[in-house]
């Protein structure tokens, strides 16, 4: 496979070339042999986020003062392109940098910050977010988790479901509602950080899903679970605003991903059809084969462009919700398409689960829908235009 070019795209330094470098090298070499262990079992191992926290690939915009590198969003960047690009996006390594992180980074207190972030840094707690209820998926406003303050202690009882990182997690950053007579729904939700260690914290079941398959995708339940109020992040009431400042990024994030896979799927299709022959010559030579790779080959083009501007914009902190609505959308039905089509390429053999391209089809049908399903970005997209 091609892999990112190096050196050409003008948001890399010459010392996140060097990181994409190492990165890549470790994804082929210890990543993706390990990675169909890793889907039979439903989990990535301990020891493979362990050793992403030695290598400094995770939190990297920690402070030095905590363990991280105090790097911008760039080498998490880095990051999902290569897990994604090389069909491995089950080490959700940017749930963990990208969009649970900042939740520590924008709203914990300095002695939170000092408990929780040293272990977020060396893999040894591993972060989960937990929004997602029962018959109310993006609905996040009406969500019935609730939270009672009980002297020192939130006492919470409700389920989360479709919690990524759900088995392995050891912090999950849970909306709950602290206010049930708030004016308005919205206004009652706070944000409180669970130890899975916490009485009355239990895991559910690790849920079966047609892809995606080495995510430890699951149920969480509380049961009087017993949180300290030294626990709350930020103010209470105050966690629905949280959450929708914090959609930006996440959004931006699965669209990066959401871009690399689609490289990773059409790079494996061009190198396949130079190789397999039909009718007595190589697939590539055949017209139709041409003309799908070079209008996926646009199409990715054109992703990774807007992209690009996205992550720059991002950088410099706009408000681009608009924006990143549009590329959650165009860019994981992009993934999919590539994937799908290219699949078709591979004849029988894309059906064949030891055909990496196989990975890539099935994975990529989730990223239409979580982070906010597609038709959820369409209507997003319309409230900014002012319709």
């Amino acid at each position: 496979m091609a892999g990112y070019p190096i050196g050409v795209r003008k948001l890399f330094d010459e010392a996140l070339d060097l990181f994409r470098q190492s990165v890549r090298k470790v994804v082929e070499t210890e990543i993706v042999p390990r990675y169909a262990k890793w889907e039979e079992q439903g989990e990535v191992s301990r020891e493979a986020w362990l050793d992403a926290g030695r290598r400094g690939w995770l939190c990297p915009e920690a402070p030095e003062e905590y363990g991280g590198a105090g790097q911008n969003l760039l080498s998490t960047v880095v990051l999902t392109e290569e897990l994604y690009y090389a069909g491995v996006p089950g080490f959700f390594i940017p749930l963990h940098n990208g969009i649970v992180y900042p939740y520590l980074e924008r709203h914990a207190n300095e002695e939170q910050k000092r408990r929780w972030v040293p272990g977020c840094v060396s893999g040894e707690k591993i972060l989960a977010l937990a929004m997602t209820e029962p018959g109310y998926g993006s609905d996040i406003a009406h969500l019935r988790t609730r939270a009672r303050r009980e002297g020192d202690h939130y006492l919470v009882d409700g389920s989360k479901t479709f919690i990524s990182n759900g088995q392995i997690a050891d912090l999950f950053v849970v909306a709950v509602r602290t206010d049930p007579d708030a004016d308005t729904p919205h206004r009652g939700i706070s944000l409180l950080v669970v130890d899975a260690n916490s009485p009355g914290f239990s895991r559910g079941r690790r849920l079966e899903k047609i892809g995606f398959h080495a995510q430890d995708t699951s149920e969480i339940f509380f049961e009087d679970c017993r949180v300290p109020a030294a626990n709350l992040l930020g103010e209470e009431g105050q966690g629905f605003r949280y959450m929708m400042q914090s959609l930006q990024q996440e959004r931006l994030v699965l669209s990066i991903g959401a871009v690399a896979a689609a490289r990773g799927a059409l790079d494996l299709t061009v190198d396949y059809v130079k190789t397999r022959q039909a009718f007595g010559q190589p697939l590539s030579k055949l017209q139709n084969t041409r003309f799908e790779l070079a209008e996926l080959a646009t199409k990715v083009e054109v992703a990774q462009a807007f992209i690009d501007s996205l992550i720059e914009r991002h950088l410099a902190g706009e408000r681009i919700v608009k924006e990143v609505s549009m590329a959650k959308h165009f860019c994981t039905d992009t993934q999919f398409e590539v994937a799908d089509r290219c699949l078709q390429l591979f004849g029988g053999y894309g059906y064949m689960r030891e055909y990496p391209i196989s990975r890539h089809f099935l994975d990529a049908r989730v990223q239409r829908i979580y982070g906010g399903a597609n038709e959820i970005m369409k209507e997003l997209i319309a409230r900014e235009l002012g319709l």
